[in-house]
């Protein structure tokens, strides 16, 4: 089976979209993370949840989680107008190698899919057609072990 016949819907968002929206798309369909488009339509990153909390929480209370327990419920409104007031690009790492990215071409194989994942840390693989880079989907994390672990893949 090819990346594109496993491919699925995912969002996708630019880098000027607003931060809250794109983890309230997170959020929403309890997705590990986020595609970002360049300006040029081509995947820029993936974005995941992780890096949108490295954003919202101050470095102090990440350095030590135990100063966690002052926040109230509150807090998380805090966290929310931090991220409205921001867009996906001011979210993004500052150092990060942005031309290594988890993508894959529609006719790689499972097995293609599987290295890139492994190799890049990350839950979840773009899939792109052609030379322009058009974004098909992605493949999942539970999608790729079900299609290369088929007797398993059905067990709940």
């Amino acid at each position: 089976m090819r990346a594109r016949e496993m491919a699925e819907p995912f969002p996708v968002v630019d880098l000027d979209t607003d931060a809250l929206q794109a983890a309230a798309a997170m959020a929403k369909r309890n997705l590990p993370g986020i595609v970002v488009r360049g300006e040029d339509g081509k995947p820029h990153t993936v974005i995941p949840g992780s890096q949108v909390l490295n954003f919202v929480i101050p470095q102090y209370v990440q350095d030590d989680p135990h100063l966690a327990r002052v926040y109230d419920e509150e807090a998380s409104d805090a966290f929310a107008r931090k991220l409205a007031s921001v867009t996906v690009r001011d979210v993004l790492p500052k150092k990060k190698d942005l031309e290594d990215l988890p993508v894959v071409d529609g006719d790689a194989t499972g097995i293609e899919v599987a290295a890139v994942m492994a190799r890049m840390h990350s839950p979840i693989a773009v899939v792109c057609e052609g030379e322009g880079g058009e974004i098909l989907g992605v493949i999942r994390m539970g999608k790729l072990m079900s299609h290369l672990l088929p007797e398993h893949g059905q067990e709940g």
